[in-house]
């Protein structure tokens, strides 16, 4: 089966060359859109494999459709191609639930890869992306001390997550270290299944939606440790 695409970016010249450039490699582009009212529209209608959704859009942008769309299903895979090397933007994205950030600056070869990756439940983050979402969570692995609770803004607590099994922090540190899931099967010896059965569990435990937001939230709590 071909890998399902829905495109959203308001230039229409932008849609056309990456519609013609996927359909060319065996992507199908299966929708599009011209902004985020769009983007919730067709995730909602199509369910495509992929959602590549660009940030700065009229009507509502793609922060805010990403939020809305993963609010209402949570499994749909979104990527932001974006011209923003902004890191502020890259973390709020991963943050809102996108599976990958990529810049339009990519190299177009590399573009089915990152998507392939993504609907395979792997972050599709470039090299150079990558490395910052590592130095910047590296430097705030250590959380600033918190304010007090109060009964309006309860303080967080590491004593809310469900603790985590020793194959799932090993499945954990291979997945921190950017290993796929085939990767993660040939280290500990298991099958693909197996490995979708943990990250299932991580995800659930840790409260989050994605790949990429498991690597944000173990280099900053400190979980990739033995």
């Amino acid at each position: 089966m071909p890998l399902r695409v829905v495109l959203v970016d308001d230039h229409r010249l932008m849609r056309e060359g990456l519609k013609g450039f996927l359909g060319m490699r065996g992507v199908e582009v299966v929708g599009e859109g011209s902004n985020g009212r769009d983007a919730v529209r067709l995730a909602r209608e199509l369910r495509p494999d992929v959602l590549l959704m660009d940030l700065s859009m009229p009507e509502m942008d793609g922060l805010e459709a990403t939020r809305l769309i993963k609010a209402e299903r949570s499994e749909q895979v979104i990527v932001i191609l974006t011209a923003s090397e902004a890191e502020v933007d890259l973390f709020e994205a991963v943050k809102s639930g996108a599976q990958g950030y990529l810049l339009k600056s990519l190299e177009p070869e590399l573009l089915v890869g990152q998507l392939e990756a993504a609907a395979r439940g792997e972050a599709a983050l470039t090299p150079a992306l990558a490395a910052k979402v590592l130095a910047e969570l590296a430097r705030t692995t250590q959380p600033p001390p918190s304010a007090p609770a109060t009964p309006h803004s309860p303080a967080p607590s590491p004593e809310d997550i469900e603790p985590l099994t020793a194959r799932e922090r090993e499945v954990l540190d291979l997945v921190v270290r950017g290993a796929s899931n085939r990767e993660i099967a040939e280290a500990l010896v298991v099958s693909d299944n197996t490995v979708k059965y943990h990250l299932k569990n991580i995800l659930g435990k840790l409260h989050l939606h994605n790949r990429a937001q498991v690597v944000a939230y173990a280099l900053r709590r400190g979980l990739d440790r033995p």
